[in-house]
């Protein structure tokens, strides 16, 4: 049931950053319209967090799929999880409450599957 459960959140997750790191790696223009903060970020900042976003989705689906270095997943995990603690701080600076919730809300689900991983 635990395998299960893991899985649904590695899914979930791991599809929801691979989206959010290719909008933000690859499609600049659109990410500037519907996020305001990249418009007081630089576009390195921008596309560098968009890639480790993406490599991180990755990173939680494709190995346990073709059980090919099965180890990354935990380590992915984490790396999302840093990832929305950085997000968690700037947008506490910024006040945008409601980005706050998501990026807690990530990094739970995050530390989630890193431990059952793990």
């Amino acid at each position: 049931m635990m395998n299960i459960a893991l899985w649904i959140v590695q899914f979930v997750v791991g599809l929801g950053f691979i989206a959010f790191g290719v909008t933000k790696a690859f499609q600049y223009e659109k990410t500037t319209a519907s996020l305001p903060w990249v418009k007081d970020t630089s576009k390195g900042l921008v596309i560098f967090i968009g890639v480790a976003e993406l490599l991180g989705g990755i990173g939680l689906i494709f190995p346990g799929l073709f059980d090919i270095w099965p180890v990354l997943i935990p380590v992915s995990a984490l790396g999302i999880a840093l990832i929305m603690i950085f997000a968690t701080v700037f947008h506490a600076k910024r006040k945008e409450h409601q980005a706050i919730l998501m990026n807690i809300i990530f990094l739970i689900l995050a530390l989630f599957i890193a431990y059952g991983r793990y």
